[in-house]
């Protein structure tokens, strides 16, 4: 069978390897959305402001799917109905002076204490302190503006940020927008699922699935409130994490939350994840956020279920020691008979001690576990990236070469994926191949965005 001449090429380059992908991108890490190790590039000084996150915002600022996405996610907001959360949430991904609450006031020598609490409680594995650029503190405490003061801010507007490290999802500027609006999209959407099928009663008082009622006949609770503000919270810190090199590539991230060894209450288990996911839980600890909303938030990575509630109640432990709280007196968590830190039981689910009855069972409401499916679009985005990378750089026509990597990329590869997306490009090279993509990227060459 003939090979058609794009599918030969994109095959080629594939087999390559990361080698390749990594001329794109020299100075960023894959972030794997649970947890996984990042490559090692070339050392950056991720101890200051990124010096690309200008650029970076220039960018976002002038795509219409971007904005779009900004606006989405604003109004969405504007529905939560609980004051609290509606006006944090609407200050931290609106306002362009917010104060990292987290950080307010935190200095050089406090944050050498809450590294060593961390280290101390076993959520930071000390050998990354060799590897990671500027060491942990520069991971644990990412360079922002005003650093040490009583309001410091973001490097970068929150929509310019991108949605996760190199060679992952939504790699491009304001790429973090169109990730949560996605997955706020998604929530809803699974929030709506559960209540057409599993709270809808007949006449008779007693359940019968049917889709074609409408949800808000539903009656069963899923919070509203945490469903929009939950997958918005969770990567609300990552204009922080992934800052923007000159060259157009990304910081590294560092993983935390565990040591990656004994994190199941000193069992084996590895609860270690992207230091986005620990910051942002911080930030809403410190803004007073609610329990439910907060624990809803940190399930993102991992549903506290079939054994992985380790891996929440370290991320909520770690988040707590960074904002300097008291997590069980907060209702963060809470102690169970085994002295192990636990997921508390909030609502009603305190009626019955199910803690007690079974030392692996978990208090665990609908929403949690409705957020970490609602987060799960990584299966199809991480390979977007990687895949539409690979056509990209098969795209010779259009002038530009990954041996120039600063013009490669704030020229045409991050251009290109913040006004089209790498889904669009990835389903339009499905069912079009190499010359549907040209067509596509041509559009951008024609209004003189690249």
């Amino acid at each position: 069978m003939k090979i058609p001449r794009h599918l030969f090429l994109v095959s080629l380059v594939v087999s390559l390897g990361l080698s390749l992908l990594l001329l794109v991108t020299p100075s960023g890490a894959q972030e794997d959305q649970k947890g996984a190790g990042a490559n090692n590039p070339p050392v950056i000084n991720q101890t200051v402001p990124g010096a690309g996150n200008t650029t970076a915002t220039n960018l976002a600022q002038k795509s219409p799917l971007v904005q779009s996405a900004l606006d989405f996610l604003v109004k969405q907001t504007s529905q939560i109905q609980t004051d609290n959360l509606r006006n944090a949430t609407l200050d931290a991904i609106n306002n362009p002076k917010t104060c990292i609450q987290h950080r307010a006031g935190v200095t050089d020598t406090q944050k050498q204490a809450i590294l060593q609490k961390l280290l101390a409680s076993g959520l930071v594995n000390q050998a990354d302190d060799n590897t990671f650029p500027g060491g942990l503190i520069a991971g644990i405490f990412p360079p922002v503006l005003g650093d040490g003061s009583n309001c410091p801010q973001l490097p970068q507007p929150f929509y310019s940020a991108p949605g996760s490290g190199v060679n992952s999802h939504h790699s491009y500027p304001g790429g973090l927008v169109v990730h949560e609006s996605f997955n706020d999209l998604s929530f809803l959407s699974f929030a709506s699922n559960y209540r057409v099928m599993y709270g809808q009663t007949r006449k008779n008082g007693l359940p019968a699935i049917n889709p074609y009622v409408n949800q808000n006949s539903a009656d069963i609770y899923i919070s509203d409130d945490i469903v929009i503000g939950a997958p918005i919270w969770h990567d609300w810190a990552k204009p922080i994490v992934f800052q923007w090199n000159a060259d157009g590539s990304e910081f590294q991230e560092l993983n935390f939350g565990g040591n990656g060894t004994t994190d199941n209450y000193g069992a084996s288990g590895n609860s270690q994840t992207g230091g986005h996911h620990i910051l942002s839980l911080a930030e809403s600890m410190k803004r007073g956020l609610a329990p439910d909303f907060v624990i809803a938030q940190a399930s993102a990575h991992s549903a506290p279920t079939l054994g992985n509630e380790y891996k929440v109640v370290n991320w909520l432990n770690a988040a707590a020691i960074m904002a300097q709280i008291d997590p069980v007196a907060q209702g963060y968590l809470f102690l169970d008979n085994q002295n192990h830190l636990r997921l508390p039981p909030l609502r009603k689910l305190g009626s019955i001690d199910l803690t007690a009855a079974n030392p692996s069972q978990t208090n665990l409401l609908a929403e949690y576990s409705l957020h970490n499916l609602s987060d799960a679009d990584f299966v199809l985005t991480i390979p977007a990236i990687t895949i539409d990378q690979v056509i990209l750089q098969a795209a010779t026509q259009f002038g530009y070469s990954t041996a120039d990597t600063a013009t490669y990329n704030t020229q045409f590869r991050n251009p290109v994926f913040s006004y089209l997306s790498a889904e669009r490009l990835l389903i339009i090279y499905g069912n079009s191949g190499l010359d549907g993509v040209v067509a596509e990227i041509g559009k951008l060459r024609q209004k003189r965005i690249i």
